[in-house]
């Protein structure tokens, strides 16, 4: 948060003017209190001491702003004309859901200009994955293994956001998730939490840019604080019930990562940690959020969770709630209005201080300074023309797809698609896929906006090869008749291109999945076509890693094709055809069936770990190992790893290592490959996992070409938080691996020593 307090305030002025005399002069006298020579603390301050109960209040409210859609005219006009009534009376502090710059400066134009404190709003609204232009479901970048490409995609969907007047969303949701049932798996980085704090870091600073008060950045919000993606059951909202050092060694890293990178606020989830709901569990919101990690951004509450505690069974009533959360450090109450409707009771007969709501109204009036509202609070509806969907961001969305795709298997080189095959045959529900390619959380993005497979395959085959298409089935229905029309049409091919997979109400919030393999008859669709014994490649298109172990086996290739958004079609075409060679990782573990979950590469060690004899840990009707490992991916070339080297085989606790491997690019064509660095602590006083991710890289490498890739890992890094919450590193032995995915091979092995044990061994050389 250091940025945030270095940032001068020359800029932030107050721009309140309003046609009521009595509103005039209060507008006035903010403004004079809050000079731009002000600091930011003095000037909210200020302003706290100028505004009544019900505007405190108010700042503390936020509501849905859009318009339903299933009324009438004039039931649309009285709903705008109520929202704007409880704007003008100070009774709101934000809205969500305002789509386009014209209404959100007629918005803003009334809380500055003719509510009686003049405060502008914030809009918010969730830009998980882009806005008008759809990047990757962000399990999909978060394959890519590049945060530079997850960084772009935030920024380009900060830019197209800010255009339309909005100054914050609701992204990144940084929840590790090791439970492919959960269906918001969709939306985060996965399982590894190394992973989830890069890819953390990069989507915030996509996001917040350099400069918050730029109308191209946009405040961002990590979410759900925190462990919502350990729901029990794989179930949306579950409780979760985990052991401290599994909070701090797990879950909380990508969180710590985006505060770490200036992340200007977090939301609670809607889960209960260890009994305590996370809207009102002060040792999360308090005890590591602001004393430990010094954050002093502000705390939204996910929609309706403060009034939810009562569900719960942790608030008898919503007035109960309210005070649990403010007092616990929520800022700002989504939606259930429980915050303005029963905080000034509370304060009436003392449940609460006023000291309780200036300190929380505190961190939100400092986002608005921060983010430039009192001196901008408009925006030039103009801009909003000019870059949305703009050529430069769909390029910038077809190559993140692309850099997406994960080669799962590809016997014979089916792929790339060779130039002999000139009768395609494109079969599957998800050949002519537009809202489904968009993928869960696609707020603002059109079906119309998407490039089908359909589509780009007839574009890519022009004249010189015969595509035909059919459906074959849906997603979801036992519909078989279309299977005749689809094998007919592969048996007279010379070439099967299957695509399958889920539709995108199949993932994201509230829509966990009790099974993981494919679903409706899709499965028997593709047997019935493979067994024709055609060169046939499977794209999968998913909001999570599917569980087809007959595909695995059976199909010649198959890729992990995930919901790519708007070039969908023309990222997978481009992967098919070999015009982009795919080098893509899976974020997750995929299982063999849902049986296996939860099943993650970085699990301890039991007393007897799976292996092929009869007493060890593991199921009798499946393969104990994973149906793809975690990081796995192939490519249409071929890598070779070797001369891994080691600076030392003893390091001080205050020492860094610096490790390097030789990549070469082995086969024909020009490709990427992830280098990975695993490590474990092999004796530890808590067992540790059997391997964690440290570093990688995505290399690209021509044929024949050789690359060092260079690795430094500070020792401090090779630590874990114990059950009480205290960080440590404790001398002993370490093995160090470095591969293409978690089941690296490549290894070494050196000692971790005290820094005074590390200086005698010094002198005694």
């Amino acid at each position: 948060m250091s940025r945030y307090r270095s940032l001068s305030v020359s800029f932030f002025l107050f721009a309140i003017v309003t046609v009521h005399g009595t509103s005039a002069a209060r507008a006035d006298e903010v403004t004079a209190l809050a000079s731009k020579e002000a600091s930011v603390e003095q000037r909210v301050d200020q302003i706290i001491k100028k505004l009544t109960l019900d505007e405190k209040l108010g700042q503390f409210t936020q509501m849905w702003g859009g318009v339903k859609q299933d009324i009438n005219p004039e039931q649309a006009a009285l709903q705008r004309n109520d929202l704007e009534g409880q704007v003008r009376s100070g009774m709101i502090g934000s809205f969500l859901g305002i789509q386009s710059a014209a209404r959100a400066n007629e918005l803003q134009r009334i809380a500055v200009e003719e509510s009686h404190a003049g405060i502008p709003l914030i809009l918010a609204n969730d830009v998980i994955h882009g806005f008008r232009t759809i990047f990757p479901i962000p399990l999909a970048e978060a394959a890519s293994f590049d945060p530079d490409a997850v960084r772009l995609s935030a920024r380009i969907s900060a830019i197209e956001a800010g255009a339309v007047g909005t100054h914050w969303t609701f992204a990144p949701m940084v929840d590790i998730a090791r439970d492919p049932r959960w269906g918001r798996v969709a939306e985060g980085s996965g399982e590894d939490p190394y992973l989830g704090s890069v890819m953390a870091k990069a989507r915030v600073e996509g996001f917040q840019g350099t400069d918050l008060t730029a109308k191209d950045t946009i405040l961002a919000c990590a979410k759900h604080f925190v462990a919502y993606g350990g729901a029990e059951g794989g179930r949306d909202y579950n409780a979760v019930d985990i052991s401290l050092a599994t909070l701090h060694n797990v879950y909380l890293p990508p969180f710590h990562a985006a505060v770490d990178a200036g992340v200007g606020s977090l939301m609670s989830g809607f889960n209960s940690l260890n009994g305590i709901p996370c809207t009102a569990n002060q040792m999360i919101l308090h005890d590591v959020l602001r004393d430990r990690w010094s954050f002093d951004g502000f705390v939204v509450s996910d929609w309706s969770s403060a009034t939810e505690m009562v569900t719960h069974g942790f608030a008898k009533d919503d007035a109960d709630a309210a005070r649990q959360a403010l007092l616990a450090g929520i800022d700002m109450d989504m939606s259930s209005f429980s915050f303005r409707t029963h905080l000034g009771k509370a304060l009436e007969i003392g449940l609460i201080s006023m000291d309780d709501i200036d300190r929380n109204l505190a961190r939100v009036l400092r986002a608005k300074l921060r983010l430039g509202l009192f001196d901008q609070p408009y925006v030039d509806p103009e801009v909003e023309a000019r870059v949305i969907l703009c050529k430069e961001h769909r390029a910038a969305a077809r190559d993140v797809a692309r850099r997406s795709i994960v080669l799962l298997r590809n016997e014979n080189s089916t792929l790339p698609i060779a130039n002999t095959a000139k009768r395609i045959a494109v079969i599957g529900p998800l050949v002519s896929a537009k809202k489904d390619a968009l993928g869960t959380w696609s707020v603002f993005g059109k079906p119309e906006d998407v490039v089908s497979v359909e589509e780009a395959m007839r574009a890519r085959a022009g004249e010189s090869i015969d595509v035909k298409f059919a459906r074959g089935c849906g997603v979801l229905e036992d519909d078989r008749s279309g299977f005749d029309e689809a094998k007919k049409l592969a048996a007279e091919s010379d070439y099967v291109v299957l695509v399958l997979g889920e539709s995108e109400d199949l993932s994201g919030e509230a829509h966990s999945r009790s099974m993981l393999g494919l679903p409706g008859i899709q499965l028997d669709l593709a047997k019935e076509i493979i067994g024709l014994d055609k060169p046939t490649a499977v794209v999968l298109m998913a909001g999570r890693p599917l569980s087809v172990p007959w595909l695995a086996e059976n199909a010649d290739a198959m890729l992990m094709a995930w919901h790519l958004g708007v070039e969908t079609g023309n990222a997978i075409t481009d992967v098919l055809f070999g015009a982009y060679n795919p080098g893509g990782k899976m974020p997750i573990t995929t299982p063999r069936n849902v049986g296996q979950v939860p099943i993650y590469y970085a699990h301890e060690n039991t007393g007897r770990p799976p292996t092929d004899e009869r007493y060890t840990s593991k199921y009798i009707d499946v393969p104990w190992t994973p149906l793809y490992p975690f990081g796995y991916g192939k490519s249409y070339t071929t890598f070779s790893f070797a001369d891994l080297n080691v600076n030392g085989t003893e390091f001080a606790t205050d020492a860094t290592i610096e490790a390097s491997v030789a990549l070469t690019n082995t086969g024909k064509v020009a490709g990427d490959e992830v280098v990975q660095v695993y490590t474990r602590d092999m004796v530890a006083t808590l067992t540790r996992p059997v391997r964690e991710l440290k570093r990688f890289k995505r290399v690209h490498l021509q044929p024949g070409e050789t690359k060092t890739v260079d690795f430094k890992i500070a020792v401090s890094e090779l630590g874990f938080f114990d059950n009480n919450g205290q960080y440590r590193v404790e001398p002993g032995t370490f093995k160090l691996w470095i591969g293409a995915d978690s089941e690296a091979t490549l290894g070494a092995e050196f000692e971790v020593v005290p820094v005074a044990a590390k200086a005698m061994t010094k002198v005694a050389d």
